[in-house]
């Protein structure tokens, strides 16, 4: 590899970041082209009035994937920033004085469980450690593979862990294997739900998520999740990354097969290599001509999109009793609102919710008194989307919320921002409005995922959420390690 090689990076969301970041650490001359005014992709933040909001995620879950990643540059987390473990972890609300705790403490959280279900304290046991031998694995021999092809998975131990992991198995069917009560079962389904599919079309391989939950714990960075962005950054300067934003990708030029320019709202770039972080389906259906296209439309158009969002950000003048950092309401039909996302899609009759109070863990949130309260309501991708039904949605929700936790909350909101579909499509050029990439279908897992490589570019790379490995912030994170590896294996 020439020191002079251009890498061209489109988008600053965390794959592109790492992706960027390890080559030059390998001395590839990097540029980051970021369409919006800060990098960090869906992780941006927002200040108004003395409030902060991060914008998108929200959950930190698998320390040792962050860990891992400064490591590789012979940083620690803790250079960057603090974590506090969360306790309880969450609270989940399924009606008015009827909530449950998920607390740190592995002891309380079987306490937690028998007092639900007699009998389910040592079944959570079995459960756990069977979900924490499926992360081993899948974190170490499925996730760093670039899924290529089904030849990488040939492999006899491969192939008998596949089964062990119960790749072919699904969720619903797995939880319900040791569990009888409806509660236990949803606490143990709702990550599979905001990744993006019904625990029935889920593999069960995913129950390793419980084990990122209920055994890793759920941390809170101090000063929000942008500050993960801010230490990836640093990384990514140190390393002799250039970023330019507000610059927005028009289109990659091919020639003879070969990606040669990226073209821009401020001018053109020249590449000897280009990595779309952008969303995939745009970068391959809108920024390329027809002829260099990994997929045609039908197959985006046949791809199941994980969930899109209704998010609310809200400052509100006073301090909120019975909300912890992170609340979830399923005081309402879990299985009629997954229906309404992916079966029957509708804006949900009767929605769950997700209220997340930064403010509890970390006063930054908001002015001194007051709270920066965040709503989000997964919605199935593609709908319809005006501020009317937003406004309607609003007071659903914050209705529900009001009851349940006893106490008036729309009165004492003095800031107010909406964020849905169409901001997700103008923001990040999001397929559909989806707000996490595509469903962990068993079809959309592993190599049934859109290729990381160009078919047809011999330069051109994809990383971020709609490819390998999958949604969310550590995925996302390792899809740019995996992809620079695989530029600087020459592959």
């Amino acid at each position: 590899m020439s020191q002079s090689q251009q890498v061209i990076v489109i988008g600053a969301g965390f794959a592109g970041l790492a992706a960027a970041s390890r080559l030059a650490q390998a001395g590839y001359d990097v540029t980051i082209l970021e369409k919006n005014d800060q990098p960090g992709g869906r992780a941006r933040i927002w200040k108004q009035d003395g409030f902060h909001f991060d914008m998108g995620p929200s959950w930190y879950w698998m320390p040792d994937v962050f860990e891992n990643y400064f490591a590789l540059f012979g940083k620690k987390v803790s250079d960057y920033y603090e974590l506090d473990r969360l306790d309880p972890g969450y609270r989940v609300y399924f009606g008015k004085d009827d909530a449950v705790d998920v607390p740190a403490d592995m002891q309380a959280l079987e306490k937690v469980f028998e007092d639900i279900e007699p009998g389910s304290a040592l079944k959570l046991r079995e459960f756990l450690a069977q979900a924490a031998y499926k992360y081993r694995v899948g974190m170490t021999d499925y996730v760093f593979r670039p899924s290529h092809s089904i030849t990488e998975f040939i492999d006899l131990r491969l192939i008998r862990e596949s089964f062990r992991i119960q790749m072919f198995s699904n969720m619903r069917k797995h939880v319900q294997k040791y569990f009888t009560h409806p509660r236990l079962r949803k606490i143990l389904e709702f990550p599979v739900l905001f990744l993006g599919a019904t625990p029935q079309n889920t593999p069960a391989l995913y129950s390793m998520m419980n084990h990122a939950d209920l055994a890793l714990g759920t941390w809170f960075p101090k000063g929000g999740m942008n500050e993960i962005v801010k230490g990836m950054v640093a990384v990514a300067e140190e390393m002799g990354v250039k970023f330019v934003l507000n610059t927005e990708v028009k289109k990659i030029e091919v020639v003879n097969g070969v990606a040669t320019k990226v073209i821009t709202s401020r001018g053109d770039y020249t590449a000897d290599i280009v990595i779309a972080n952008a969303d995939y389906r745009h970068a391959d259906q809108v920024l390329l001509d027809a002829p260099w296209r990994n997929y045609d439309n039908k197959y985006w158009e046949t791809r199941t999109m994980s969930p899109s969002s209704l998010l609310f950000y809200l400052g509100v003048n006073k301090k909120l009793d019975n909300l912890e950092h992170h609340n979830l309401f399923f005081d309402e039909d879990f299985e009629l609102h997954a229906e309404e996302i992916y079966t029957d899609p509708k804006w949900p009759s009767k929605p769950l919710f997700y209220a997340s109070v930064t403010t509890k863990t970390d006063p930054i949130g908001a002015p001194e008194g007051m709270e920066n309260l965040f709503l989000l309501i997964p919605l199935a991708p593609g709908l319809e989307d005006s501020e009317a039904e937003r406004e309607r949605y609003y007071h659903i929700v914050m209705e529900r919320l009001e009851a349940i936790t006893g106490q008036s909350v729309r009165d004492h909101v003095v800031l107010k921002r909406s964020y849905a579909m169409s901001d997700f499509e103008k923001d990040y050029n999001s397929w559909k409005g989806n707000a996490y990439g595509l469903a962990n279908t068993l079809f959309q897992t592993a190599f049934f995922k859109p290729k990381l490589k160009s078919k047809k570019v011999k330069n051109l790379y994809y990383t971020g959420q709609l490819t390998v490995p999958g949604p969310g912030v550590p995925p996302s994170l390792i899809s740019g390690q995996v992809v620079a590896e695989e530029i600087k294996a020459g592959k």
